[in-house]
């Protein structure tokens, strides 16, 4: 892995490197295993009264998004997705529903799903038509704090080497709509219909950036920023890098584990520029070819190192990023969390396992249910003790939520 001396520059406050997860859920009906709409059901408006700003609908009615608060720590990303999905998985069971984690359903159709009510949802099926519609695909979103923006576009230019690296390691969507796609991650290929996908070229200061932000609103193209959906970019609105390539993986510790090892690789390359130094920037069309070799084989392929100009076995490069990242995990304290990707490339990512489970039987059933156990590991069954720290209702909403939760599901 290469570095270039850099021109001196004056020094950027140092990061926070703080951090928050957004995940996409599907909602599942319990008998058929189908995806199922939510949409007249309480789901929503008991999941926002007691998790707020937490919870929230997404397009399809079949999807269900969270996301944690600022989270100091990767510990604290821990202790805040378990206590939201364990909620939410709750509140599903009430409502005669299940609650599963993966980027895409083996056999549910996009065609039979119900799309949500809101005017801006319509507008973005109206723009973007069959890409929009048949956008049955659920994702991973990791925001690490960065407050400086040029400094945010320094990091994001080096970071995308890294992307690929990422991908593979969260792979979780091989079948859709009953095939085999022969993907690992058929997500991917179901996002790029959208515009202003994909890996972003190379920016040399925000300033540049913030001119095509602005050459798109002037001409049209868009009407603000949140409608660039590339695989990592500067919030519009949040002093934060957000990385999107991820598909979602099923359990809590393989998304914990994703989010410290970007919080570590960002923690990296600032170390790296505060000794004038940095990772070597590649073509985002060379970076292309190692994104579609994790696109389609995962851990099981090969990439390439551009540095040596050779193809090497991708779970080689992840090792490499892993020693790569070393020498900063344990001054973020992220060491256990980190190392849980060690587990990830012996026992392989959900598309590794979704694929064992479905060639027992080649049966679809099977995955589903799969996802859905694996979705539930170190879920906590009593969710009453927790349910004020998302927000702080009155005393009488309190106590009717909690009695609403602690009653069995019909």
């Amino acid at each position: 892995m290469a570095t270039f001396l850099k021109s001196g520059r004056d020094i950027y406050d140092r990061p926070s490197l703080t951090m928050g997860v957004e995940e996409e859920y599907m909602v599942l009906d319990p008998v058929t295993l189908e995806l199922r709409s939510h949409l007249n059901m309480e789901l929503l408006s008991k999941g926002q009264v007691v998790l707020s700003e937490h919870i929230k609908p997404e397009m399809i009615g079949s999807m269900v998004e969270i996301g944690t608060g600022i989270c100091k720590n990767v510990q604290q990303v821990h202790d805040e997705l378990t206590k939201i999905r364990s909620i939410l998985a709750h509140l599903c069971k009430q409502n005669g529903l299940l609650l599963a984690a993966s980027s895409t359903h083996p056999f549910s159709h996009w065609q039979n799903q119900e799309i949500h009510p809101d005017e801006r949802y319509k507008t973005i099926v109206e723009e973007m038509q069959m890409a929009a519609r048949s956008l049955l695909i659920f994702g991973m979103h990791i925001h690490l704090g960065i407050e400086d923006r040029d400094m945010q576009i320094q990091i994001m230019n080096e970071f995308r080497y890294f992307l690929p690296h990422v991908l593979a390691l969260t792979t979780n969507s091989p079948f859709w709509t009953g095939f085999n796609t022969g993907f690992k991650s058929y997500r991917s290929k179901v996002f790029e219909r959208f515009p202003r996908t994909g890996l972003p070229d190379h920016f040399e200061s925000w300033s540049e950036y913030q001119a095509y932000v602005d050459l798109l609103v002037r001409t049209g193209c868009i009407d603000n920023a949140k409608k660039i959906w590339w695989h990592i970019r500067p919030h519009p609105h949040f002093p934060t890098l957000e990385v999107r390539i991820c598909d979602l993986p099923m359990r809590i510790e393989e998304s914990v584990a994703i989010a410290a090892l970007c919080q570590a690789i960002a923690a990296k390359l600032y170390k790296l520029y505060t000794k004038n130094m940095g990772y070597r920037m590649y073509r985002r069309m060379l970076l292309a070819e190692n994104k579609w070799r994790a696109v389609r084989y995962g851990l099981d392929g090969k990439m390439i190192d551009f540095g040596r100009q050779r193809e090497v076995e991708t779970r080689a490069l992840v090792y490499e990023l892993l020693a790569f990242v070393d020498d900063v995990v344990d001054e973020l304290g992220s060491r256990n969390e980190v190392n849980y990707i060690h587990t990830i490339l012996e026992n392989g990512t959900g598309a590794d396992r979704q694929l064992r489970v479905y060639n027992q039987n080649k049966n679809f059933r099977d995955v589903v249910e799969y996802i859905h156990r694996e979705s539930s590991q170190g879920l906590i069954e009593d969710v009453t003790p927790f349910l004020h720290m998302f927000q702080k209702p009155s005393a009488e909403a309190i106590n009717a939520k909690k009695e609403s939760l602690s009653a069995s599901p019909d």
